[in-house]
């Protein structure tokens, strides 16, 4: 049973933590349905410190969530799309102690399980909207995910991370 249990435990671990985690800001003052057309800002995104095979998997995700919001790509844009991105090491401990054991001060021998360290690398995007006649930013998502490892599960995440950043576009006012 306990060589069972433990397979058990990591699928759900692993399960939980690969979850995209998203938030959004916005200036409440603009009107967003007043915007039609976008094009991306190449000197923001030029500075994102990611391949240039991601930032063509996030420009290619970024044109679909847009085109499915009404918004087209234009010469003029009435707005302006750029993203950056952030990495950061997360370690998660978890104490697994099952079964009998001088843990709880009674009964015999030692408990199951032990102590489980589990690193992850989390990647967060962020893709801001700014005004083009203003040059103003209206516009904030964040998404966070764990970061994959091949090319199959990158394409998967990317698409994945931004149509749930996107889902919160444009903002519904209260």
């Amino acid at each position: 049973m306990k060589t069972l249990f433990i397979p058990v435990i990591a699928l759900f671990l692993f399960a939980s933590c690969s979850s995209v985690k998203v938030a959004s800001d916005y200036d409440t003052t603009v009107d967003f349905n007043s915007f039609n057309s976008y094009a991306f800002f190449k000197p923001g995104i030029d500075k994102a410190e990611i391949s240039d095979l991601d930032k063509r998997r996030i420009l290619r995700a970024l044109d679909i969530e847009l085109s499915k919001k009404g918004l087209q790509k234009s010469e003029s844009p009435d707005l302006l799309i750029s993203f950056f991105t952030k990495a950061k090491e997360r370690v998660d401990v978890y104490q697994n102690h099952y079964g009998w054991g001088g843990y709880w001060g009674w009964g015999w021998g030692h408990p199951w399980g032990g102590t489980t360290v589990s690193k992850t690398t989390e990647g967060s995007l962020y893709i801001d909207i700014i005004d083009a006649k203003t040059n103003e930013l209206i516009w904030q998502g964040i998404g966070t995910a764990p970061i994959a490892s091949n090319m199959e599960q990158k394409e998967a995440i990317i698409k994945e991370i931004v149509q749930k950043i996107l889902e919160r576009y444009p903002p519904e006012k209260d």
